[in-house]
């Protein structure tokens, strides 16, 4: 066996990802706000990478020369001369200065607050259960007891923890354990420090004061059927009329299955949309969201101090370079990012110039490789672009994504969109008779009447993405 070396020239063509591709491709599937976060990081980071600061211009402060001091007059004796004339009227005079007002002192700051603007904090479940808690003057022991069931709570107001582990957390007996939880089962809100669904709906009829036996027997044995809207089955196992059952959920219905819900710190997260599409008269504008976007620049120091020859060793130098490097590549990155951004949503205003017209019922079926051969780019771009990413339209605010539908067949003509569709199926709902809903057969008829071809089964599969029931949980007595 012999063994030989040799060389061989080889043409090959490979996607390399360089470090300024990666970096382009992670700015460009990233929100508003995580770009915000990364840019902030980034500006903490590198000292190189400063934010440009609009400086207003300055007024030049031009000073008139003094006018030369007068050659002084001899001097003369002042007399000061008061003089009480007819003409003035004492009456108003008086009025004026004696009227009461807000009196402004010299120590009061002219710009003080607008206490008007203030908001309180939001006070937190266990800061309301612990002040009446200790209103009843309670002695150390029962103060480590109760701190102890508050912190067992779940955020719904549901005690969430056996007596036996509370007693040990607390270094009580399970007797005196339970004595305080009776006492704080009767705090507000009602319903609270309940073990499950029915003694918490138990405990806010003790204290509503409701006596109906059918409603505590309901909420006992048959909430199943009530969440099944199965009024007839509950009529017969307590034989009693259906009016009665109906009289009895309507109650219940008046109860809060979550009643520490009100005390939640959860904010509502507003969406601030990327892209803003005005109608003008002859036409849309498109306008990418700037607001509270730093602008960026290379920080003039630094880029000044690669110019110095022998100011800088070879490592600080080289270090500075990297920094340099970086921002630049972050602020190429980032105005690449709203090109394509404006490019992509051009697109789609051109394929579905009639949604932003006439509104959602004119929706077209569309998909990514639509806009990404009207832009010549690829799909997987086209996609990040579109991911996270909002847009202020006449119709309200839309995900990018949701321009993007698959087609439904219609009887004549052409395909319309996933989304008309299910806004149809929406408005046939709501305009049905709550007495005698349509089921999904029905509304499948009533859509191919409509000239749109869609089976039994879709309509099914849209209703439950628009978290609508089925036609017996609609039905209403």
């Amino acid at each position: 066996m012999v063994f030989e070396l040799r060389q061989q020239v080889k043409l090959s063509q490979q996607l390399v990802m360089t470090p300024q591709l990666q970096q382009a491709i992670k700015l460009l599937q990233l929100s508003r706000l995580e770009l915000l976060d990364t840019i902030r990081q980034e500006m903490e980071e590198n000292p190189a990478l400063d934010e440009a600061q609009e400086s207003a211009a300055e007024e030049s402060l031009i000073t008139e020369p003094e006018a030369a001091p007068e050659e002084s007059a001899p001097d003369k004796e002042v007399t000061v001369e008061e003089r009480l004339t007819a003409e003035i009227d004492w009456s108003n005079y008086i009025d004026e200065y004696n009227t009461p007002g807000r009196m402004q002192y010299e120590g009061e700051e002219k710009d003080a607050p607008q206490y008007e603007a203030f908001i309180a904090p939001r006070k937190s479940l266990s800061d309301h259960l612990l002040w009446q808690f200790l209103m009843t003057g309670p002695d150390p022991e029962e103060e480590r007891v109760a701190s102890a069931l508050i912190g067992s709570l779940t955020p719904q107001g549901y005690l969430d923890a056996p007596l036996s582990d509370l007693a040990a957390m607390s270094g009580a007996t399970e007797e005196k354990v339970a004595a305080v939880l009776r006492l704080m089962k009767t705090f507000d809100p009602a319903g609270v420090f309940a073990s499950d669904l029915p003694e918490c709906l138990l405990l806010q009829t003790q204290r509503l004061g409701i006596d109906d036996p059918l409603v505590r027997q309901i909420i006992r044995r048959h909430l199943n059927h009530l969440e099944n809207r199965n009024y007839k089955a509950i009529a017969r196992a307590e034989r009693v009329e259906l009016i009665d059952v109906i009289s009895a959920m309507e109650v219940i219905r008046g109860l809060d299955p979550r009643p520490g819900s009100p005390f939640s710190d959860d904010s509502p997260q507003y969406i601030t949309p990327d892209i803003y599409v005005y109608k003008m008269e002859d036409g849309f504008v498109i306008m990418l969201n700037d607001d509270g976007m730093p602008r960026l620049r290379i920080n003039p120091f630094y880029q000044s101090s690669m110019c110095r020859d022998g100011v800088l060793t070879a490592g600080a130098k080289e270090y500075i370079q990297e920094k340099l490097r970086s921002a630049s590549w972050l602020i190429k990155s980032i105005q690449q990012r709203q090109k394509t951004i404006y490019r992509v949503m051009e697109s789609i205003l051109k394929f579905q110039r009639e949604f932003f017209e006439k509104g959602i019922a004119h929706l077209r079926p569309m998909v990514l490789r639509d806009v990404a051969q009207d832009i010549e780019m690829h799909e997987s771009t086209i996609s990040r672009v579109t991911t996270n990413k909002y847009a202020f339209t006449p119709q309200g605010i839309f995900e990018l994504k949701y321009f993007f539908n698959s087609s439904i067949n219609r009887v004549h003509g052409e395909a319309m969109a996933s989304a008309s569709v299910q806004q149809r199926i929406r408005q046939i709902i709501e305009g049905e008779n709550p007495k005698t809903p349509f089921s999904d057969v029905q509304i499948s008829e009533i859509l191919k009447e409509n000239n749109i071809d869609i089976a039994r089964r879709t309509v099914a599969k849209y209703r439950e993405i628009m978290r609508i029931l089925p036609a017996n949980k609609r039905k209403q007595y």
